[in-house]
């Protein structure tokens, strides 16, 4: 027994020193994810909405000027200066350079019967891109609504009161993270065995691997040393990004989290044992690879949450094995659970373990 472990870590140490000195699989098992968490991190920590308005005033009214300076103080609305007429800030909206555009008429500001300045507000929506024109106008609502609470001095009798909670401090980009190493872990575990293997038997080396007294349990063993250790050290690494370029909230335990990755790392291990096992060539694993993963990418939360799916496909998808890793690392990263709260995703990942397992000892070649 001491013999046949020794045999494996000493594999697993071989397959390490090769992996190091490939700046190919360098890049993609550890640049190439941090490419997408910079990309996607970017994205979702940019929480300042503000949208390019035009204003057009026709009126000549001192209340009208007062107007234009307290609805555009907020960073909310960006003027632009240069736009002075309807017909050029229907043509600057037209080809995206504005959102939306305010007209003031000429009688806006002008006293009423009460003596109390009146007009309309007139926002311009697009009609092929609404949701912009209709934020503003709902912005510029609560502007005028302000105002008018200040001129009459009244109270309305019925009123929507708000009141602000803040519950879990969290930010998009920590909802993100999950996705990301669910799907670093996806990639680590189907491309790179499924692309290892097929090269490996193109050069000779799983034929030579044969001729010694090495089982295949020991090749697949010391190989999965060496893809769960190099899987760990690429999720650290896009781990302590997150903590310090882009302020990442950790609120579940570390043990866990390490315990779990390296239940998805196996987990997926298994399929790309299976696609490089059985595969000849590159040209058999890769097609196949694409076909497995790319459904997993898109169908188990990595970019946009599941519950945006159909109840359906919801349901369908809880049970592919990306799904239960993403949805682990998720509960633990920003719910604060630990491994006895994943029975569920465990218990998915256990089925598939054992069946792609099973699958991957049975189609394995050596050629």
């Amino acid at each position: 027994m001491k013999r046949y472990f020794t045999t494996v870590f000493t594999l697993a140490g071989t397959f390490i020193k090769r992996f190091s000195r490939d700046p190919v699989a360098l890049f993609f098992t550890f640049l190439f994810p941090l490419l997408f968490l910079f990309v996607f991190g970017s994205l979702f920590r940019n929480t300042d909405v503000s949208f390019d308005i035009a204003v057009i005033n026709h009126s000549q009214t001192e209340f009208s000027k007062d107007f234009i300076k307290q609805a555009t103080k907020d960073k909310v609305f960006k003027v632009k200066e240069n736009i002075k007429d309807v017909e050029t800030a229907k043509e600057k909206m037209g080809r995206g350079e504005i959102d939306s555009f305010i007209e003031l008429p000429k009688e806006f500001g002008l006293p009423n019967k009460d003596l109390l300045p009146s007009g309309d507000v007139v926002v311009y929506v697009d009609q092929a891109s609404p949701e912009s024109g209709r934020t503003v106008a709902s912005v510029m609502s609560g502007v005028l609504d302000g105002i008018n609470s200040q001129l009459t001095k009244t109270a309305d009798p019925l009123r929507v009161k708000q009141q602000a909670t803040k519950i879990t401090n969290l930010s998009q980009f920590d909802y993100l993270l999950s996705g990301m190493l669910g799907f670093s872990i996806m990639s680590l575990g189907i491309f790179g065995l499924a692309n290892g293997f097929p090269a490996d038997k193109k050069t000779g080396v799983l034929r030579r691997l044969r001729a010694t007294p090495l089982t295949a349990s020991q090749l697949v063993l010391g190989t999965l040393i060496n893809y769960a250790l190099v899987g760990l050290l690429s999720l650290v690494l896009m781990f302590v990004v997150g903590l310090t370029v882009f302020d990442f909230n950790m609120r579940g335990d570390y043990l866990s989290l390490i315990v779990f990755s390296i239940v998805g790392i196996v987990v997926m291990f298994g399929f790309g044992l299976a696609i490089g096992g059985w595969a000849k060539n590159e040209n058999q694993s890769a097609p196949l690879s694409n076909l497995v993963a790319f459904p997993l990418m898109f169908l188990s939360g990595v970019f946009f949450p599941r519950f945006l799916m159909p109840e359906w496909l919801q349901s369908i998808t809880t049970y592919l094995p990306l799904s239960p890793i993403v949805d682990g690392l998720r509960y633990i990263l920003t719910e604060g659970k630990t491994l006895l709260d994943l029975g569920p995703q465990l218990l998915v990942l256990a089925v598939w373990a054992v069946l792609i397992y099973v699958l991957s000892f049975k189609i394995f070649r050596w050629e």
